[in-house]
């Protein structure tokens, strides 16, 4: 195993596990790493409804596959997981181990028992992970009154009592006369229903992003729920549009893990962002955003929050950050971002891009926006993308598009090494705004394997998936495609357009989708089994897409919840 050469992946983990067991919060703890590093059990890494597994077994290799079976504690069947790839990644600690993997869609507060075992040997291990408790024990509360000038959170709760900072009815607006609403360096709190309002002075020259609804500066276990910030940000005077990355939630913390973002609403920020073809600044987008996050340590959830604007005040990307050619990167490892509405972004709806270990994107609605998943790179991965539903695609207020996901590379070919999962998304009309690529339109595409998906792009000659003749270690099968894709691909897939219910779209009032396929469509009943992202289907086999039939409609939002 190649961590057992210099001691420095033993130090690593040592120090991982220190770190997790110091700050762990009411969410459960992640089993500890053993301090054996040369015979390692595995250990899982939780949130609310994933378990990341780790795991460097001996013997481990590229042509063994570690199989995953997994059961909630006491319960008599085992449930199949997705099996895990050998994929140890040069040149960092990062990693953690040779195998990475997640098991999704499982319960709160839930204890399971684990069994992994490397293909075609005797080699085995059992492990239990606990995901996350929704129910944060409450500490001191802290109630908030309307304000015009900055909340300062310094003062740190507990794992056992959280110090909440309740706003529930009260407006902090700062008038843009501060560049911040709320700072927090502190841990174990929760920020609960403040209205934010007029972040980012608006005398302040300096050129660096500094206004911020909310602006973490340190600190670890965050909740920020229901909350409402807009009108936030600075004009940049030498662009005419608003400074790159100011945000209303903002984060450059290295030490940042397990801040939860839900229920909130983001929108409207006070300035307008570039698109790539203005006339007098002519070059990659810029602009506000919803939640920048760079290279923080991790472990976040990001769910039911809804963020749109106008195209009169557009973001560069909705939630991202950086640094994209990384081992680290947006929005940080084991981290999930679901149920979320993101729309009115001139580049990236959501950019997940860095390092991507274990990072898992699920159930979201996102439309207008020019690229609606940025993910370039992937340097660790695994990265899981799954019944995600996209709209409308633009570059341009009134022409252009994009690509379902981005693709590529960012600082070069030699961060493209982490694996991807592509499953049962759906790329829905208008047909006129369909993305004009689906996998990565002609950029790069590596160690990607997609499944089950719709990819319905603009036009017959625009690419459901990439056929660039740099693409290596790909699979695409089980999709429904009217575009061009690779030689030797789709063996299983359906070339042709699909029909949906009637009715099928998604209500902005309600902001709820249907998406199914109507009885008869190509695609219907004509997928893959995936194990783990299949469940529930009935028949002989999954629907291609994101909604099934039969599947109630899909509520997004600060309405949603999981199944």
């Amino acid at each position: 195993m190649k961590m057992c050469k210099n001691g420095f992946r033993k130090l690593g983990w040592l120090l991982a596990a220190a770190l997790w067991l110091h700050v762990a919060g009411p969410v459960a703890r992640a089993q500890a790493v053993p301090s054996d590093a040369t015979n390692a059990g595995p250990f899982a890494i939780p949130t609310f409804h994933s378990l990341g597994l780790y795991w460097s077994p001996s013997g481990g290799a590229a042509d063994k596959e570690v199989q995953v079976r997994y059961r909630p504690q006491g319960a008599a069947a085992w449930k199949d997981a997705l099996p895990l790839r050998y994929n140890p990644i040069a040149k960092t600690e990062e990693d953690l181990t040779d195998y990475r993997g997640s098991i999704v869609q499982l319960a709160p507060a839930t204890t399971y028992e684990i069994q992994l075992t490397l293909t075609g040997t005797a080699t085995t291990s059992k492990l239990t992970g606990m995901t996350w408790s929704e129910v944060f024990p409450a500490g001191e509360i802290v109630r908030v009154a309307d304000r015009d000038t900055p909340l300062v959170i310094t003062q740190s709760g507990t794992a056992t009592a959280w110090r909440i900072y309740d706003g529930r009815g009260a407006t902090i607006d700062v008038r843009h006369k501060h560049d911040t609403c709320i700072t927090i360096d502190a841990s174990y709190v929760i920020v609960r229903g403040f209205t934010l309002k007029g972040a980012g002075a608006a005398d302040n020259p300096t050129p660096k992003p500094t206004a911020s609804g909310i602006l973490i500066t340190g600190g670890h276990d965050i909740v920020i729920e229901d909350c409402d910030i807009s009108d936030w940000g600075r004009l940049n005077p030498k662009t005419g549009f608003g400074f790159d990355y100011e945000s209303a939630i903002y984060s450059r913390s290295a030490t940042l893990q397990r801040l939860i973002v839900q229920r909130c609403k983001l929108h409207d920020p006070t300035w307008d962002g570039s698109n790539w073809s203005e006339p007098k600044y002519p070059t990659h987008s810029m602009g506000p955003q919803c939640i920048s996050l760079f290279n923080t340590a991790g472990n976040h959830v990001i769910r039911y929050s809804e963020c749109w604007s106008d195209l009169e005040h557009m973001y560069n990307d909705g939630i991202g950050g950086g640094s994209n050619g990384s081992f680290r990167g947006a929005p940080g490892p084991d981290s999930d971002i679901y149920g979320n509405i993101m729309s009115h972004c001139w580049d990236d709806g959501f950019e997940v891009e860095g390092g991507n270990r274990n990072n898992r994107v699920w159930d979201n609605y996102l439309s207008q926006c020019m690229m609606m998943i940025g993910n370039a790179a992937t340097s660790i991965g695994p990265l899981y993308i799954w019944r995600n539903v996209v709209s409308r695609s633009q570059s341009k207020p009134d022409a252009g598009g994009g690509n379902f996901l981005k693709m590529g590379f960012a600082g070069g070919e030699e961060w493209m090494t982490g694996h991807m999962y592509i499953f049962h998304n759906t790329l829905f009309g208008p047909d006129e705004w369909l993305p004009t690529g689906g996998l990565g339109g002609s950029r790069i595409v590596k160690h990607t394997v997609a499944r089950n998906n719709i990819l319905h792009v603009r036009t017959l000659q625009s690419h459901s998936e990439s056929n660039n003749k740099a693409n290596i270690d790909n699979s695409s099968d089980f999709n429904l495609y009217n575009g061009q894709i690779p030689a030797g691909a789709e063996a299983h897939g359906i070339r042709g357009v699909p029909v949906y219910v009637p009715g099928a779209g998604f209500d902005p009032a309600t902001k709820i989708g249907r998406f199914e396929l109507a009885e008869g469509s190509p695609g219907v009943g004509a997928g893959e089994v995936i194990p783990n992202f299949s469940d529930g289907y009935t028949g002989r086999a999954p629907d291609i897409g994101a909604h099934r039939r039969g599947a109630p409609p899909i509520q997004y939002g600060v309405k949603a919840r999981q199944p």
